[in-house]
């Protein structure tokens, strides 16, 4: 018989999470539920329940994970870097959406408790922040970089004209956050063989572009029935992508030509 049980690290202890109440005094307390976990230790994961006075605190949820670690409780770990929606490193989940913590609005939450957690389906290095080192490799094997045979003379560019540059200038505003690949089932399912949406808008991105002279090999890598054919067009890596970009539009732009090579 199939066991469908998580593992005993992937199961939340209900019974051990903390309460961290609001300060005397809060005018506006709002309750977030933040996953808390250290693979280095023994415990299994918890929900830590943080009750931060909104009116002592900026409008985005990321301004409360740093009020959190900064005057309440300096163990959380979190990435950030830019707070304006361009780095992605402080991509998570957030009442169940992929997003970034920089550009989500507490406002546009409800009003109702919080909660976040780190991206779905990716390993755990300490609380929300997740080990990326297969995403980045995938972003890798797609060979993100100009190929060009023909020589160029040094004092001049590769000129492209304004209608091919309009091609690429949506998948080049990809900030690798990995909200789209962590929100795709196939993506979950075949997570080591499946490229995932973020890799395949990259390829995308080279594919198009006018100046690029690989289209063939940059065809031949993902003519593979796991790296591209795994997207079954769910939808969820466009509906999840913070810089409203459409993966799988590009996705499908590629199958695409692949079946007019073939003919």
């Amino acid at each position: 018989m199939a066991n469908f049980r998580l593992p005993a690290n992937s199961r939340i202890d209900a019974a051990a999470g903390k309460v961290f109440a609001a300060p005397a005094g809060a005018s506006r307390v709002r309750t977030f539920r933040i996953y808390r976990f250290d693979p280095s230790s023994a415990d299994r994961p918890r929900i830590d329940c943080y009750q931060v006075d909104m009116a002592r605190c900026g409008p985005m949820v990321l301004d409360v994970l740093l009020k959190i670690k900064n005057e309440i409780d300096a163990t959380l770990s979190l990435r950030r870097s830019c707070r304006e929606g361009i780095c992605g490193s402080c991509a998570m989940n957030i009442n169940g959406l992929n997003t970034l913590a920089c550009t989500q609005s507490c406002a546009d939450l409800g009003s109702g408790e919080v909660r976040i957690y780190p991206l779905p389906h990716m390993p755990v290095v300490k609380d929300l922040v997740t080990d990326l080192s297969t995403f980045y490799a995938q972003y890798a094997a797609v060979k993100p970089w100009l190929q060009a045979r023909t020589p160029v003379s040094p004092d001049r560019e590769r000129l492209q004209s304004k209608e091919d540059q309009e091609k690429i200038d949506r998948p080049s505003a990809c900030i690798l956050c990995a909200c789209c690949s962590t929100a795709c089932p196939s993506y979950w399912w075949n997570g080591e063989r499946y490229l995932g949406p973020a890799a395949l808008l990259a390829a995308y991105r080279w594919i198009v572009d006018s100046r690029d002279e690989a289209l063939g090999e940059r065809l031949d890598a993902l003519n593979d029935p796991f790296r591209l054919y795994r997207c079954h067009t769910i939808m969820n890596c466009t509906e999840a992508c913070p810089k409203d970009l459409n993966p799988a539009r590009a996705i499908s732009d590629i199958k695409r030509l692949m079946l007019e090579r073939q003919h």
